[in-house]
């Protein structure tokens, strides 16, 4: 399945934002993510595969540290646009030449001024990564000693991605094609995987999919919580509900109203609070601790273990009624000894990150090394793998 080519916009003219919903809205090649403010970009960029950003210099609070040369030196492969106004050209210049940005455009925009250039800017980037392929290929043929080709993924990585995920094997593009299925609902979603698998970012990934991507994502990890914090955290209190509350919380269902929640390790809850959850799946009914008012909350839920919540339900130590509800769709990751030809394309994957960090040129891996690396059992998983490659 073709990726779109992701465009985050960082604009809060209202002109600029209808006009790239124009151009770059529904359906076509693109996917369009409005953000209004730095720190919002930030997140988004951090958690979408991200091919440009569009940013307006008028959200830029500081010319000289900034969002956008950030991520020229985080992620330099990402495209980058400046927009601004006759009254501030100098200013926006300024912050292109900073950030090395493809060009500057200066509004009001004509046309498809926008994309055209976003299209310029997104064929520049894809012929970028093709030479640094084709060079790597020349530089690794001089010597087929050092480098093998037992996998070319380390070399030419045709890897496939789900935002974040990167994957070779048919056991996980199997699982991306359902998680891609699952985000188009409004079910919702029970994630199960070992420690280290990429739960939460298969989590990430279906939100930004999903019709809420555009509302909050929020994260809470259930395990060892005290049932009292742990219902304050996501159903909030009042002031004076128990000591030390000495202002209303609002709770993560309501602060992520029309958006989605995270529940991390949803198997350590305990069975009083399974009840607690499962009225609010069923009723979407939010009660604050210390209130006898009920409110509601349009939210989506993400719920991840590390162990089998059917082996638990068969045990009596979940509830059956809320592990049904839960698994609307039901995603399973499986560990990476079980999909090794992953190993390398997300080796690969991993050294081009942190040669982007460190600026160090790496090619690729020794036949040696990737040998290693593929026959090993990884019982932390693809973070395990991750932190063997940014230690060695």
């Amino acid at each position: 399945m073709p990726r779109l080519s992701t465009i985050i916009l960082l604009s809060r003219d209202t002109d600029t934002i209808a006009e790239a919903e124009r151009l770059f809205g529904k359906g076509g090649d693109y996917r369009l993510v409005v953000c209004s403010d730095e720190g919002q970009a930030r997140i988004r960029a951090d958690n979408v595969a991200c091919d440009l950003i569009v940013c307006d210099e008028a959200c830029i609070t500081d010319i000289s540290v900034n969002f956008m040369i950030e991520i020229r030196v985080r992620n330099p492969l990402i495209g980058r646009i400046v927009l601004t106004s006759p009254d501030t050209l100098d200013r926006g210049a300024t912050l292109a030449q900073a950030c090395a940005a493809f060009l500057y455009l200066v509004r009001p925009l004509s046309g498809g001024q926008l994309l055209m250039v976003a299209k310029r800017s997104l064929e520049m980037a894809e012929l970028s990564r093709r030479h640094r392929l084709l060079s790597r290929e020349f530089n690794l043929s001089l010597d087929d000693d050092i480098f093998g080709r037992i996998k070319q993924e380390q070399i030419e990585a045709p890897w496939s991605r789900f935002e974040k995920l990167v994957y070779v094997s048919d056991a996980m593009d199997e699982l991306c094609t359902h998680a891609r299925k699952s985000a188009a609902t409004e079910l919702p979603i029970l994630i199960q995987g070992e420690t280290g698998t990429g739960k939460e970012l298969l989590a990430r990934a279906v939100h930004y999919n999903s019709s809420r991507r555009d509302y909050p994502l929020l994260v809470q990890n259930c395990g060892g919580i005290p049932e009292d914090v742990l219902h304050s955290e996501l159903f909030g209190h009042v002031k004076g509900a128990f000591a030390g509350a000495g202002a209303d919380r609002l709770g993560l269902f309501r602060a992520a109203d029309k958006g989605t929640v995270f529940l991390d390790e949803i198997s350590d809850v305990s069975s009083s609070f399974q009840v607690s959850l499962l009225r609010f799946l069923q009723e979407g009914e939010v009660k604050p601790l210390g209130s006898d008012q009920t409110v509601r909350a349009d939210v989506r839920i993400i719920a991840a273990t590390n162990r089998r919540l059917d082996q638990l339900t068969a045990d009596g130590k979940f509830r059956k009624d809320l592990y049904y509800r839960l698994k609307g769709f039901e995603l399973n990751i499986p560990p990476l000894r079980d999909r090794l030809e992953d190993v390398p394309a997300l080796a690969a994957y991993f050294i081009e990150q942190a040669s982007e960090v460190t600026g160090r040129r790496v090619l690729g891996l020794s036949k040696e090394a990737l040998r290693r690396l593929s026959s090993f059992h990884y019982p932390g998983n693809v973070r395990e793998l991750e932190m063997e490659i940014k230690r060695a």
